[in-house]
């Protein structure tokens, strides 16, 4: 067994298809309409969907927004360096809202950053031996 995505539902779907590709350096990897149901899936990651865990935006035509869930925490990824990633995202107009530095109560240096639909994203800087 193994996680195949997670899915967030967005409101405007070619500016989180930009977010996650532009910003985050991810790839779409498919996208399909569904005409008859309203909606559209694109899903976007790091690597093919049968080697790694994705992301799955969902886009509802009807709806504009959605109110950020308060069972939703983040989307986590492994960084080398999360000083520069945060420097990176500045330089291609994300957001960030935590700078990099050491978590609270412990060493491992983490950093988030906020996509357009205020969802959070965590930067865990990988360990160095």
């Amino acid at each position: 067994m193994r996680i195949l995505h997670a899915m967030l539902r967005v409101g405007d779907l070619e500016k989180s298809i930009a977010f996650y590709t532009d910003v985050l350096g991810m790839k779409v990897l498919r996208r399909k309409d569904y005409p008859e149901g309203r909606f559209t899936l694109a899903f976007v990651g790091y690597q093919d969907e049968a080697e790694g865990t994705v992301l799955e935006l969902t886009h509802n035509w009807d709806t504009g927004k959605y109110d950020l869930g308060t069972g939703y925490g983040h989307i986590a990824i492994e960084v080398d360096n999360a000083y520069q990633a945060c420097e990176e995202v500045k330089k291609r107009g994300g957001k960030v809202t935590r700078e990099a530095g050491p978590m609270k109560h412990g060493v491992t240096v983490i950093a988030f950053v906020e996509d357009p639909d205020g969802y959070k994203i965590e930067f865990i800087q990988k360990k160095t031996a």
